[in-house]
């Protein structure tokens, strides 16, 4: 039997759970034999973390016209018994067998004040019509969270049985911590990733803004590479007086793992998360954490997190303070945060998406 993996969006952000399950597959037994497609630029690092996988490379973009008609030619011509999509854009048209993993939800509920909203509005419309598409046809739906099935399930109409959830997990960095100047013997708390909407870190700067009241040595940490939102925070900074708010930009691992070795508290704001990978990184490098109580976040972190209402800016800085202010509460809160990170493993993640691939391919 041949599965061939749509991993053309590995080594973005998005692409981290498909890179990894390409890593922890090919460390399993099995008969299957599998094709990888990526980009080209992306073509070596698969072949090095999964040398026994064929890899094919093919530039061609996501949600483009190219990717309905060269890209749905392509994938006919390796005549795959299964087609894993690692993210919900795929040619409509294959009529192979096929299995889909859906992230969440988020691109259709939020708009992005980067882009033009017509035509952001129009492109939600689009992602819509293929999201749907995408759970009809395929013979499996994989999410990260049971919320993210059931809400999968409520936007759809599908029936139960065609989804599985298979969770993430975070592994420490392997980079050696390189310290950042600037922040040494500072304390401060942190938010990594990226700054659209629904991350809320509109809510985090007046949050902080209210925290800065009561722990005036604090600073605030954005760590991410600087875009147009990105951009759009700073002047919200500047423009509500907030003091000690610091923008990164690019970090490389080695820094970042200082961030998290040595920040007082990891605050997650976000309105809307699928798997909410950054706090259980944080986890991983002793970071307590201070998360949002929306969507999937209480599912994934468990009893390892302090929780807030990310619309009450009054709640968030409550409960960062309640971190940042009580050394006893932080020591539980990494502790905990350890134990959580035993229940998510990469290798069980690729077993279970193994076991999928089977029970598929048989029917």
């Amino acid at each position: 039997m041949k599965v061939v993996v749509d991993a053309r969006e590995s080594g973005t952000s998005t692409g981290r759970y498909i890179d990894k399950l390409i890593e922890y597959l090919a460390k399993l037994e099995t008969d299957i034999s599998f094709e990888i497609i990526t980009k080209p630029k992306r073509v070596e690092y698969i072949r090095n973390i999964a040398p026994s996988f064929s890899v094919i490379s093919a530039d061609i973009k996501e949600f483009t016209f190219d990717e309905q008609l060269r890209f749905n030619s392509l994938l006919k011509s390796l005549k795959a018994d299964l087609v894993h999509f690692g993210m919900v854009q795929q040619p409509i048209l294959y009529k192979g067998k096929v299995i889909t993993s859906v992230q969440d939800l988020t691109t259709l509920r939020f708009n992005n004040p980067s882009k033009n909203l017509v035509v952001f509005k129009f492109k939600q419309l689009i992602y819509r019509f293929v999201v749907l598409i995408a759970i009809k046809k395929s013979k499996a739906i994989i999410s990260p969270s049971k919320f993210v099935k059931d809400d999968l399930i409520r936007f759809s109409g599908a029936k139960e049985n065609k989804f599985f959830v298979t969770y993430y997990s975070a592994d420490k960095i392997n980079e050696s911590s390189k310290e950042i100047n600037y922040l040494k013997r500072k304390n401060f708390i942190m938010y990594v990733g990226r700054p659209t909407p629904h991350k809320n870190l509109e809510g985090l700067v007046k949050a902080f803004r209210l925290v800065k009241k009561d722990y005036p040595d604090f600073l605030l940490v954005l760590a991410g590479k600087k875009d147009a939102n990105y951009l759009g925070i700073e002047k919200l900074v500047n423009s509500l007086g907030v003091k000690d708010v610091y923008f990164t930009d690019f970090m490389s691992d080695g820094q970042l793992r200082w961030l998290y070795e040595n920040t007082k508290a990891y605050v997650f704001p976000s309105f809307s998360e699928g798997f909410g990978l950054p706090s259980l990184e944080a986890m991983a490098h002793g970071a307590p954490v201070v998360s949002s109580n929306t969507t999937c976040l209480p599912e994934i972190n468990g009893k390892a997190a302090v929780y807030f209402n990310p619309k009450d800016i009054n709640d968030m800085a409550e409960k960062i303070e309640s971190v940042i202010s009580n050394e006893t509460l932080r020591k539980e809160l990494i502790q905990r945060g350890y134990k959580q990170l035993k229940k998510y493993s990469w290798t069980k993640t690729a077993q279970e998406t193994l076991n999928i691939y089977n029970s598929v391919l048989k029917n």
